[in-house]
């Protein structure tokens, strides 16, 4: 089977994809281990397609804003494994100084900015953003990340009349998990097809497969250059669904094991295996020397988070009010 990506894309996905499930299931492990991790705790495992289509379809300078299961997005854009696990740990070196947590991830550096508690919030900050971005004339455009419950939010009608009238540089990319917390789509709309939402707005919307790398970075590349041409924001809904609990504390009786074995079938890890594999792009040999080097990484993250300083009490009322200097404020 032939494919339409090199071999370098191919071997990128396969190792964010894993950095992103091996981090996830050891962070979930140190979350078990009493006073390791606090809080809430939100898992990425089952959508890492989409992270990963996402980051070759756009660029570095691309900012990101998604909602709280935002460690392998973090990650993704360039958060290191140690400032993620730190922050998970709230030590002074994670991505936030250990003021966020699991739900509120931030890398001004990597263009990252959250990492939302609030359901929704992202919608109408990434428009914010987007104005920004458009205001000072630059090239980069906007990605907003939010769930299938978040869809619900008042917010999103408004941002998107806003987002269109005045041409906003932001792709709006729903990871439709099926399931708001434990409440499922069919339950909370008669609109089930999420990116129908846009068509009130003539705003371009399409429905991908989130579960598969190639028809992520597809989407995203024509909104991203619909958006860079000044044709405004996109809403991509994507298809995936999360293989843990809406979070760690979720016993998941709203869905039954059979439904979850049929989504497992459909790894997104396992298909770009099968994919590197079958177009000899890389051996089981090769891949297998990836894993042992990521299991290396993520293991290194866990002494650094460990060996990390508690934040000083000092940086308890810092970083809550926007200081005049900050970098993106200009006369």
């Amino acid at each position: 089977m032939a494919t339409k990506f090199s071999k370098e894309t191919y071997l990128y996905w396969y190792e964010l994809m894993q950095l992103i499930r091996q981090f996830e299931l050891k962070a979930e492990e140190m979350y078990k281990m009493a006073g390791k991790i606090r809080g809430f705790f939100h898992a990425y495992i089952g959508q890492e397609a989409i992270a990963a289509g996402c980051m070759t379809a756009t660029t570095p300078d691309d900012p990101f804003i998604t909602a709280y299961r935002d460690h392998g997005l973090g990650m993704a854009k360039g958060i290191t494994p140690d400032a993620a696990m730190a922050e998970l740990y709230g030590k002074a070196t994670g991505c936030a100084k250990g003021k966020g947590g699991s739900m509120h991830f931030f890398s001004l550096e990597h263009k990252f900015f959250g990492g939302h508690g609030i359901v929704g919030a992202q919608i109408g900050t990434a428009a914010g953003i987007a104005f920004a971005e458009q205001y000072r004339g630059t090239n980069n455009v906007v990605l907003c990340f939010f769930g299938d419950g978040a869809a619900r939010q008042g917010i999103l009608h408004e941002t998107f009349n806003l987002a269109m009238l005045w041409k906003l540089p932001v792709v709006f990319i729903c990871e439709n998990n099926n399931y708001a917390m434990g409440t499922s789509v069919e339950r909370t709309s008669n609109v089930i097809d999420i990116y129908k939402l846009a068509d009130g707005y003539e705003m371009p919307a399409d429905k991908i497969d989130g579960m598969t790398p190639e028809p992520v970075h597809e989407g995203v590349a024509r909104a991203v250059k619909r958006a860079r041409e000044g044709g405004g924001p996109t809403l991509l809904e994507m298809k995936t669904y999360r293989y843990k609990g809406h979070s760690i504390s979720d016993p998941q009786k709203y869905r039954s094991k059979e439904e979850v074995d049929e989504y497992k079938g459909q790894d997104p890890i396992h298909k770009v295996t099968v994919t590197i594999l079958e177009n000899k792009l890389a051996t089981q040999q090769e891949l297998d020397a990836i894993d042992q080097r990521i299991a290396g990484v993520v293991e290194k993250s866990v002494q650094f988070a460990e060996e990390s300083p508690w934040p000083d009490d000092s940086e308890v009322l810092k970083d809550v009010y926007m200081d005049k200097n900050y970098p993106f404020i200009t006369d």
